[in-house]
C-alpha cells in the first residue's frame, strides 16, 4: 500500500492547493528530468467491456482501440464502480468511493471530498503541466471544480452529461458552450471531436515548451442522449440488421435505433483515438508517453445484444456492471511485452501505479485503497498479493423528497467483495465467475468458510469509514474563487434532479443544499425556474425544439406566484414583482460556517410547488 504524507494539516493543505501554492511548498520535490514520461488517460462513458471489436463485438468495429490493445498490457480482470462518478473519484484519488465521498451521479453525493489530493495535484507538484478535456462530474462549484483540484488547463462541462441541469441551456453535443479555464466559451464541432482536438493542441504546446504533461481525456460519449454525426450510423445499422438473429435478446425498433446511435458514438471515439495516436507519432511523443484507456462502468446496452459473456449492466453489482477494459501502453518504459494480464485489479490502482512509473515524489498523508501494479507491468511478478477488493456506491434515490431510508444513503450491505474468482454480493450471495461467468448459481451455502472470510473483510472495510461516510460535503458560497456563482438542484441531498428534460417538464421535487458560508456578510440569492441564459420568465413554457440530432420536448408551466427560502433557522418569503419576472431575489445576512439552504416555489394560495432548480448567489 502506498502512503502519501502531507507536511501541513489537511485543512491548511486544502487551501494551499486551491490557492495554487502547491509548487512553492519546499517539501515537495519539483524536479523535472528528461526521463519523465508524459501521461494520457482516456476514459469513455458507459462503454462496456464488450464494446470493442477486439473483445468480440459482432456489430462495432474499433480499429484504433484494437491497435492500442495490441500494443498495450491489457488488464482483463479490471474493475471500476458500476456508476460514473464513483469511478472518476477512485481514479483520481486512489481511494474507494465511500472514502473519497464521490459516490453517486448527483443528489448531493457527487462532491469529491475537499482537501483530498488528486492525481492532478500529484503531477502538478512534480513539475508536470496538467489538463482535463471533457467530463469531470466531481462537483460543479468551488472547491470541487477541476481547476480547484490540480488541473491547470480545464475544458469541461458540469454534472453528469451534456444537457444536464447546470450545463449551458440547450447544449446538444454540437457547437456547444463549455467551461474553459473558468469562463464559458462556445466551441464549434461535435463534442468528442472538440475535446480531442483541444487536448492535442494543448499537448503540442507542452512539447514546444519542453514540459512533461498529464492529459486527462474523459469523454461524455457514448452517454445518453445518443446524439452523433449521422454518417457514423450507416455501417453500424447495416451490421446490426445482419446480426439481429444472433443477439442476446430481440430488439424492438426503438432499441435498435438507440443502440445504433450508441455504437456510432463509440466509432467516433475510436476515430479520435486514431487521430491522437497519429499526432503522437508525428510529434515524436509516442515512445515516452504512457497511454491508458479505460471506461467508467459497465455498458448500458450490452445486456441487450452482446455482453462479452457477463451478466449485468451499469448500476449493477454483477460482473457486467463493473468489469471494464483497461489498456496500458508505454513503448519506452521497459514494460513487459504487450499482452493480457489476468490478475484482479481496480481503478484505484492507477494512481499509485503512475506514481511509480513516473517516479513522482509525494507528500500527501493518505493510505490508498489502490496498489501499484508496476511489478506486474514490468514482468517482475505474475501475481499480486492475495487481495480483496470492495465495490460499493450510492444508489439512485427515488421520490420527490429526501427520505431517511433513501437508496442513496451509503450502506455496507450494498457492496460487492471481489477475491480471486469469487464474488460476494450484497453481504449474502457468493459466485465463482470462473466456473459460472453468468453468476447464476449462488454458492454461499456450499462455501461458508469463503463467505466468512469475505464478510470479515467487508466488515473491516466498513468499520474503517462508517464514521464519516454519510457526512455530506458542502459547496462553499461567498468565496473569492467563485463569486457570483450558481448552484442547482443537482446538489439537493438524496433527491435526483440532474437532467434539463426534468427542468422542462417541471418535476415537482425539492431538496436541501448543504453549504458553507466562506465569510460573514450580506448575500443576494436569486431564485430561478430557468437558467439565466435562457432568458425565460418564471411562468414561461418552452416549445418543442429541434436540435442538431434530436428533439427537446415541450416544457410545462409552473404556476409560480411567490417563493420562500430557509437558511439554517432563518426563513424568508417574497412574491414575484411582475408577470414577466425571471427571478425572485432575497438579500440576507449570513454568518460564516456550515449551514443548509432550501427553497420553495409557491402558487397563488401559497402552497408549495417545488424547489428552485437554479439559485444564483452573490456576496456583496
Amino acid at each position: 500500500m502506498l502512503t502519501f504524507r502531507l507536511p501541513f494539516p489537511p485543512l491548511a493543505g486544502f487551501f494551499l492547493i486551491f490557492l495554487g501554492f502547491v509548487p512553492s511548498i519546499p517539501s515537495i520535490c519539483l524536479a523535472e528530468t528528461s526521463e519523465q514520461p508524459n501521461v494520457i488517460v482516456i476514459m469513455s462513458d458507459d462503454q462496456g467491456y464488450g464494446e470493442l471489436s477486439c473483445h468480440g463485438n459482432p456489430i462495432l468495429k474499433t480499429p484504433a482501440l484494437d491497435t492500442l490493445q495490441k500494443e498495450s498490457i491489457s488488464l482483463t480482470d479490471f474493475h471500476v464502480a458500476p456508476m460514473c462518478t464513483p469511478t472518476r473519484g477512485q481514479l483520481l484519488t486512489g481511494l474507494d468511493a465511500f472514502r473519497n465521498k464521490a459516490m453517486n451521479v448527483s443528489s448531493g453525493r457527487t462532491l469529491l471530498k475537499a482537501g483530498l489530493p488528486t492525481m492532478a495535484d500529484v503531477f502538478t507538484a512534480n513539475g508536470y503541466q496538467t489538463g482535463i478535456f471533457g467530463k469531470w462530474h466531481l462537483g460543479d462549484n468551488y472547491p470541487f471544480r477541476p481547476q480547484d483540484r490540480g488541473f491547470q488547463e480545464t475544458l469541461w462541462f458540469p454534472s453528469s452529461h451534456i444537457h444536464s441541469v447546470p450545463d449551458s441551456w440547450n447544449n446538444d453535443y454540437f457547437d456547444d458552450v463549455y467551461f474553459h479555464n473558468g469562463e464559458r466559451k462556445n466551441y464549434q464541432g461535435y463534442c468528442t471531436d472538440v475535446f480531442f482536438s483541444e487536448a492535442m493542441k494543448w499537448i503540442k504546446t507542452q512539447k514546444k515548451n519542453q514540459k512533461p504533461f498529464f492529459a486527462y481525456l474523459p469523454t461524455n460519449a457514448p452517454h445518453w442522449p445518443h446524439f452523433v454525426p449521422d454518417h457514423y450510423r450507416k455501417s453500424i445499422a447495416s451490421a446490426l440488421k445482419r446480426e439481429l438473429p444472433n443477439l442476446l435478446t430481440s430488439l424492438n425498433q426503438e432499441q435498435q435505433t438507440s443502440l445504433t446511435s450508441f455504437l456510432a458514438m463509440i466509432a467516433n471515439i475510436d476515430e479520435n483515438i486514431g487521430r491522437l495516436d497519429q499526432m503522437l507519432e508525428i510529434e515524436g511523443l509516442k515512445e515516452n508517453t504512457v497511454v491508458i484507456f479505460l471506461t467508467d462502468n459497465g455498458s448500458t446496452f450490452g445486456h441487450l445484444y452482446y455482453n462479452a459473456g457477463m451478466k449485468g449492466k451499469k448500476t449493477m453489482l454483477w460482473e457486467g456492471g463493473h468489469r471494464v477494459p483497461c489498456f496500458i501502453r508505454w513503448p519506452g518504459g521497459n514494460l513487459r511485452k504487450p499482452g493480457e494480464v489476468n490478475e484482479l485489479t481496480q481503478v484505484q490502482d492507477l494512481l499509485p501505479t503512475l506514481v511509480d512509473l513516473c517516479n513522482l515524489k509525494t507528500t500527501f498523508d493518505n493510505s490508498l485503497d489502490g496498489t501499484s501494479l508496476t511489478s506486474l507491468l514490468r514482468g517482475e511478478t505474475e501475481q499480486l498479493d492475495d487481495r480483496m477488493v470492495v465495490v460499493n456506491f450510492s444508489r439512485m434515490p427515488r421520490g420527490k423528497f429526501a427520505r431517511p431510508n433513501s437508496n442513496s444513503i451509503p450502506t455496507k450491505d450494498g457492496a460487492g467483495v471481489l477475491w480471486q474468482k469469487w464474488r460476494f454480493l450484497n453481504n449474502k450471495e457468493l459466485y465463482n465467475v470462473e466456473q459460472d461467468p453468468l453468476q447464476e448459481t449462488d454458492l454461499a451455502s456450499q462455501h461458508p468458510e469463503i463467505v466468512s472470510k469475505m464478510r470479515s473483510h467487508l466488515n473491516q472495510w466498513w468499520d474503517s469509514l462508517k464514521a464519516e461516510v454519510n457526512e455530506p460535503e458542502c459547496v462553499v458560497i461567498g468565496h473569492e474563487a467563485e463569486n457570483p456563482m450558481m448552484i442547482t438542484a443537482c446538489e439537493w441531498l438524496d433527491v435526483f434532479v440532474d437532467q434539463q428534460i426534468q427542468i422542462r417538464r417541471g418535476e415537482r421535487k425539492n431538496g436541501v443544499w448543504h453549504i458553507e458560508v466562506a465569510s460573514s456578510g450580506d448575500y443576494l440569492l436569486e431564485l430561478r425556474r430557468w437558467p439565466k441564459e435562457s432568458g425565460l420568465p418564471l411562468n414561461a413554457n418552452v416549445p418543442e425544439e429541434q436540435m442538431t440530432d434530436g428533439v427537446y420536448k415541450q416544457g410545462t408551466v409552473l404556476p409560480i406566484r411567490s417563493a420562500r427560502i430557509q437558511i439554517g433557522d432563518q426563513s424568508f418569503a417574497k412574491a414575484k414583482s411582475s408577470p414577466k419576472a425571471t427571478s425572485i431575489r432575497f438579500e440576507v445576512p449570513l454568518e460564516a460556517g456550515k449551514t443548509t439552504l432550501q427553497t420553495w416555489w409557491r402558487d397563488n394560495r401559497s402552497k408549495p410547488i417545488c424547489g428552485a432548480y437554479y439559485v444564483y448567489i452573490t456576496k456583496k
